[in-house]
């Protein structure tokens, strides 16, 4: 299994559609850097975030996931509280072929800063939005910037394409726009 190029990104996004809107190189004037970098896409947190509250005592169920759990909040800039957790999505939409596998990795940004990004590999032949999970591990509020670097994605080629893609077997989470909450 060989990690991607620049060029290789580059190249899928153009022919495929594989990251749209695509950014071809790295932008980072006064802002979280995002865009393709040298072995990967800095993808950048959508403007839409649900944010963890206790205000109603609910349980964090995964199966069954209770809507007053959290706050909507569409925003410019997202405060997550205090040893707290969030949920947001790319901008980007991605489409992967059926033989990559995409693991995402926080930016060091916001890593000092306490805040840890979360996300489960994008299968081959999954698309959408990704769901974004970030956790405030510090003891104070923590900001996170809509529409600026959040996490990067990094591109690894299987050594044939998968005999079954999440696209085959119909996963749950197959095309998924906005921030999407656990599924059974």
């Amino acid at each position: 299994m060989a990690i991607l190029s620049d060029r290789w990104i580059r190249d899928e996004a153009r022919r495929s559609g594989m990251i749209e809107p695509f950014v071809e190189a790295q932008r980072r004037d006064g802002c979280i850097s995002y865009g393709l970098s040298s072995y990967g896409y800095d993808a950048r947190v959508a403007d839409e975030f649900k944010i963890f509250t206790n205000v109603d005592s609910a349980v964090v169920d995964p199966k069954d996931f209770a809507s007053n759990s959290f706050v909507d909040r569409k925003t410019d800039v997202c405060v997550i509280p205090p040893n707290s957790f969030a949920l947001a999505r790319t901008v980007e939409y991605f489409r992967i072929p059926r033989d990559v596998l995409v693991i995402c990795l926080g930016k060091s940004t916001y890593a000092r800063c306490g805040i840890i990004v979360n996300v489960t590999p994008l299968e081959p032949g999954w698309e959408g939005h990704v769901t974004l999970e970030f956790s405030n591990t510090t003891p104070l509020p923590a900001k996170v910037y809509a529409n600026e670097g959040a996490c990067q994605f990094l591109f690894l080629k299987g050594n044939e394409p998968c005999e079954i893609s999440y696209a085959d077997r119909s996963g749950k989470y197959m095309g998924q726009r906005g921030v999407t909450l656990p599924k059974l």
